[in-house]
Parts: structure tokens; sequence; C-alpha cells
């Protein structure tokens, strides 16, 4: 498919690419099976590889066709995605910085977002600390009201898991540990335990759980055990 794209004049490539991508039988033979493995190794029950949410049923072009139609059937340029994210928010969006060219949204596939991105445990919302961290937000449309709320409820599910963990470790029973680690392993936005463990190592660590999450909390997510089960 890439060959046939490459084959068309540069101003051709970007509509030859979006009708190679949408045709029926490509989508039968080709996107059909790429959509499944893509469900396969996504986090919970088809999580987002923007937002988080469950249940996505698209697939994203990462540097879109518009941009870049030679990546149109590119392994490493395809990310399941919502429909949110994808044709609402992101669409064929993607910034780029003006001096150096380089993307400026975060490649969930091999970059850490919480080096761009700060999530308030409060609220449920993201504040960018860098320039890709805020045009990945803005793009995205990461601080949408439903996910923020999601987020706090993803937040208190963790806590309740931790607390079920801990009960379990002191009364021997394996198998209420593993119900605690695999609910928040496999339960929508991961992204909210990723980043309450990645916060619980830093120093300011107490700010970050000021909520009312409280040290309690804060001490339970520095437990090594724990942490080995649940970081990704």
């Amino acid at each position: 498919m890439t060959q046939r794209i490459a084959e068309v004049t540069d101003q051709a490539r970007p509509s030859e690419a979006k009708g190679l991508w949408k045709h029926t039988t490509h989508r039968r033979e080709l996107i059909t099976p790429l959509r499944t493995l893509l469900n396969e190794m996504a986090h919970g029950n088809r999580c987002c590889m923007y937002c988080g949410d469950d249940l996505s049923t698209d697939i994203d072009h990462f540097e879109p066709i518009a941009e870049n139609p030679l990546r149109t059937f590119d392994w490493l340029n395809h990310l399941l995605s919502c429909t949110a994210c994808n044709s609402s928010c992101k669409r064929d969006q993607f910034p780029r910085d003006p001096e150096t060219g380089e993307p400026l949204l975060i490649d969930p596939t091999t970059e850490d977002p919480f080096e761009h991105l700060y999530l308030s445990l409060d609220t449920g919302l993201y504040t960018g600390l860098t320039e890709k961290g805020r045009q990945t937000e803005r793009v995205c449309g990461l601080n949408r009201d439903a996910l923020a709320e999601a987020r706090c409820g993803a937040r208190n599910g963790v806590v309740m898991c931790v607390d079920v963990w801990l009960s379990g470790r002191e009364r021997g029973d394996q198998r209420r540990m593993a119900m605690a680690v695999q609910t928040i392993r496999e339960q929508p936005f991961a992204d909210v335990a990723q980043f309450m463990l990645h916060q619980a190592l830093l120093p300011k660590a107490s700010v970050a759980f000021a909520f009312d999450l409280g040290e309690e909390t804060l001490r339970h997510l520095r437990n090594p055990e724990l942490r080995a089960a649940l970081l990704i």
C-alpha cells in the first residue's frame, strides 16, 4: 500500500492514501485485523491511548494522513483511539515546533506523558508542564468535562483497591491482593494510577496528595511490593 502511495505525485498522495485506507477490501483484509490486534494490546477494555477512556473503536494515525500520507500504513503510526479524541478533537491537527519542526504532541508509545503533563488529583484536570504538554492537552481535549470527572472516580478506585490489597496482605490472602491489582490495572484512566505512583516518590509528593488522600495513601503507594505489581 505504501508503495502505491509513493508512486503518485506529492499533491495526489493524501487523496490516494485516504482512498486506499477507506477501500472496502482493504478495510476487511487489513484494517479490521489491525484494529483487533490493537484491541488486544490495549490497556483495560480497549482504552484510548490519548485520553484513557475505554471502549475505543478508532485507529488514529499519530502523524495524520494529510501530514504524511506515506505513513498511512505504517504500524508504528497506528494508535487505538476513541472517536472523541480521533474525530472530534485531534482530527488532522499535528502542531510542530516552528524552529525545529519536531512534533508537539506526546507520542504515548515512546514518551512518558508525565514529563510534559501534571495531573491534579483534586480536579482530574491536566496542566501542561511543557509546550508539548500544553499542545497535547489542547489538541486532544484532555480536560473535557467527562474526562476530569472520570479521573476523579479512577482516583477513588485506586485508593479503595489499595486498601483491599493491604487487607489481603495482612491476611495472607493472595487472591484478594491479585484482585485489587487487576482492578487497578484494568480500569479505564490507567494514567491516574500511574501518576499517583510516579508522584509518590518525589520530594514534594504530599502536595499532589493534598486533596483528601492523605499521608497514609501516600505511604502505601511507596510500598515496593505494590509498586512492582502496578507500575507499567
